[in-house]
């Protein structure tokens, strides 16, 4: 949840010139580099389980697939969502398509795999996604626009809400159930993430390409003003792929013992991560009209208490 909520930090501090189509690519290089890192030290010592190398090589063909295509449509999904941000601005994009993908996710998940106390869970996705409209409606007071919100936004923020609550399910159904003793065909936590993150780069050849040509905003962008780019700019995007990636590897390591719709629950509290980041740290709501900060402070303690209610689902399971 903290790395989720923390990665988009890096854009901020990548060069003010650097387009978010070009920093995009270095972002999925992050991703690629750490799965990679982490599948071939940690992945791949220690006693219980499978190896890296081996796992790939005994899982079935339906599974590899599966977590592949879980990266495809995670990829889709956060380009869509970016889109919405740009189109419809964040008090749209965010309840509309966060909202969706917390609430189908957990569901989706649950259904395929019970794991805690269901009242506690919804309880506590309800008190998050609350928050997150809470939230949503403190940005709207900020920008003060007033002005009609574009019916392609509002597509836009749902499709992506759609596929956001898929994506973990594809990845979840590749993968054994017991790390220690693993089902023979399926794929560990650590190999069910580098197939992910092979999914999110194949597909990155198709979808950023298309987002280059037809940016979000401003003229088209090609591949060469990427090489033209500085270390930094290239480096901050490598780390903001990097710190998404620990967030991914440690909420399917998560799933073992807290059950996949609980890890990826808590996960999606990640928009509320961002946002304190936006409160303290940017200083985004220094001079907001009034009752602002109201709505900040319930937004936080329904976050709060959303959180604990979806940790204690597991313990009074």
């Amino acid at each position: 949840m903290l790395c989720w909520g923390s990665w988009a930090n890096t854009q901020k501090l990548a060069a003010k010139d650097w387009r978010f189509e070009l920093f995009y690519w270095d972002y999925v290089f992050g991703v690629v580099l750490l799965s990679l890192v982490f599948a071939l030290t940690l992945g791949s010592n220690g006693g219980p389980g499978r190896g890296f190398l081996v796992d790939v090589q005994q899982a079935e063909p339906s599974n590899l697939l599966s977590a592949v295509f879980g990266g495809v449509v995670f990829n889709l999904a956060n380009i869509l969502l970016v889109s919405a941000i740009a189109i419809a601005g964040m008090s749209v994009a965010f309840p509309v398509g966060i909202g969706i993908a917390l609430a189908l996710g957990v569901i989706v998940n649950y259904v395929a795999a019970p794991a805690g106390n269901a009242t506690l869970l919804f309880v506590g996705v309800g008190l998050v996604a609350a928050a997150i409209l809470l939230d949503a409606r403190a940005y709207q007071k900020l920008s003060q626009q007033g002005k009609q919100v574009p019916t392609k936004g509002i597509v836009i923020s749902v499709v992506s809400g759609l596929l956001m609550g898929l994506f973990y399910r594809f990845v979840a159904a590749a993968m054994t159930l017991n790390f220690t003793n693993p089902e023979a065909g399926k794929l560990g936590p650590y190999s069910a993430v580098v197939l992910f993150s092979l999914g999110v780069l194949a597909s990155s050849f198709v979808f950023v390409p298309i987002l280059m040509k037809r940016p979000i905003s401003g003229a088209p962008a090609k591949m060469s003003d990427y090489f033209r780019g500085s270390l930094r700019s290239h480096m901050t995007g490598v780390l903001g792929g990097a710190i998404w990636c620990v967030g991914m590897s440690f909420s399917i390591l998560a799933s073992e013992r807290a059950g996949f719709a609980i890890s990826y629950g808590l996960g999606q509290g990640a928009t509320m991560v961002a946002a304190c980041w936006g409160i303290f740290f940017w200083n985004e709501f220094k001079g907001a009209p009034g009752g602002t900060n109201r709505l900040l402070t319930i937004m936080m303690v329904a976050y709060v208490l959303g959180l604990a209610s979806i940790i204690l689902a597991r313990v009074y399971a």
